[in-house]
């Protein structure tokens, strides 16, 4: 074998190696594409979705309601508070995307969970190219508008919360319904079962607070899927400034009607979270007798609306309902877009509830701090404190 033989061959040998691929022969001529643009994908402009069906989809507005789960107003809005976000300049070689077909395939991405290659043949483009738009358009609809309709509550906010639970529930001092929902993932790697839950699937997992209007007050996403809630509650930031006493809360207040002491402003969650003064949950089912069993349908009728929104929120953004296949923060991404997307239409479509008087607020008592949110004496006392108030009230309150 010749000498220039010879170490042509182990120059490829070391390359294979090295980078664990085999590079072509030095002899053999470089790979071409074969199309600068594929020849399907260069009749988007006169076969695309967006270019045969957005037009006429604004005429129509109930098949746009149902196309991108919003009215045409509502849409009209969302793209003016995305548009300098989405509008990119021409170059000699392409011409971009423009703003409304980017936010419509991120719409409907989201509202159908189809796959990047089924869209790829609905909008002519690339599924690189819908991959980048959907990641992009999801973090500037958190970026731009978490601000707006997601803000961080003030005592004035929890007070409105407050009293909208009192109206539709008739639990007073109620400023949210906690609970978390599993989002089903595709396997991260090299991850073994850490995001393998109990449901014996791969999730994430989103934790919210919600108010009466089924609208998200506080989220944190991206726990992993095997973790208790509570322990997820106890870890988050939501968790630690509750805790802290830095969220704000109001002054506690007599509940109406009643003559006892002044009771705090309290989350209702399920079991799977920890009593404390500020967390009720329900009275073990053993043994119930009528007072606590009074306080239990009062907890479960107030907690009853985080259940709910997020079965909104999984039916009218349908990617929930298969799995994400897309890496985690990704998947990060859609969830925080939904989230926020959500809120967004819940503001501009439906109306808004009548304000509500607020109770007066009354001084301040002490209660015991328990960081590690175990059932503590402050905790025990507080919900004997609402159980006494529903058992005297709440039977006649239906």
């Amino acid at each position: 074998m010749a000498t220039n033989q010879v170490n042509e061959v182990l120059l490829y040998w070391l390359i294979s190696r090295r980078f664990g691929r085999q590079p072509a022969l030095l002899s053999e001529e470089p790979r071409r594409r074969r199309w600068w643009v594929h020849p399907i994908v260069s009749q988007r402009l006169q076969k695309g979705h967006f270019y045969t069906l957005y037009f006429d989809l604004r005429q129509n507005p109930e098949k746009f309601q149902g196309y991108c789960r919003m009215s045409v107003s509502v849409f009209d809005i969302l793209l003016a508070s995305l548009r300098s976000g989405l509008t990119f300049q021409d170059t000699n070689m392409r011409r971009s995307i423009s703003p409304e077909e980017r936010l419509l395939l991120t719409l409907r991405f989201l509202a159908t969970g189809n796959s990047f290659a089924s869209l790829n043949y609905k909008y002519l483009l690339g599924i690189s190219t819908i991959s980048g738009i959907v990641c992009h358009t999801c973090q500037l609809i958190w970026q731009r508008l978490r601000d707006a309709v997601m803000p961080q509550p003030k005592a004035k906010d929890w007070l409105r919360i407050a009293d909208g639970f009192y109206k539709s529930s008739q639990f007073p001092n109620c400023i949210g319904a906690l609970d978390g929902k599993h989002i089903r993932v595709k396997k991260p790697p090299h991850s073994g079962s850490q995001y393998f839950n109990f449901k014996e699937y791969f999730s994430i997992v989103l934790l919210a607070l919600v108010d009466s209007n089924y609208r998200f007050i506080i989220v944190d996403i991206g726990a992993y899927g095997s973790t208790a809630d509570a322990r997820i509650f106890c870890s988050s930031r939501m968790g630690e400034r509750l805790h802290a006493n830095q969220l704000a809360l109001p002054e506690p207040r007599r509940l109406p009607g009643f003559s006892a002491s002044a009771a705090p402003f309290v989350i209702v969650a399920d079991e799977g979270f920890a009593l404390s003064p500020h967390v009720m949950r329900a009275f073990p089912r053993r043994n119930l007798d009528d007072r606590n069993r009074i306080f239990n349908y009062r907890l479960s009728r107030a907690r009853r609306y985080v259940e709910c929104a997020f079965g909104i929120l999984s039916n009218k953004w349908r990617v929930f309902m298969s799995s994400l296949q897309m890496s985690l923060q990704n998947a990060t991404l859609v969830i925080q877009a939904c989230v926020i997307l959500h809120n967004f239409t819940r503001i501009h479509d439906v109306p808004s509830e009548p304000e509500v008087a607020p109770f007066p607020t009354t001084t301040s008592v002490g209660l015991d701090h328990n960081p590690q949110g175990r059932p503590g004496s402050a905790g025990l006392a507080v919900r004997e404190l609402f159980a006494d108030y529903f058992s005297i009230r709440g039977s006649t309150r239906r």
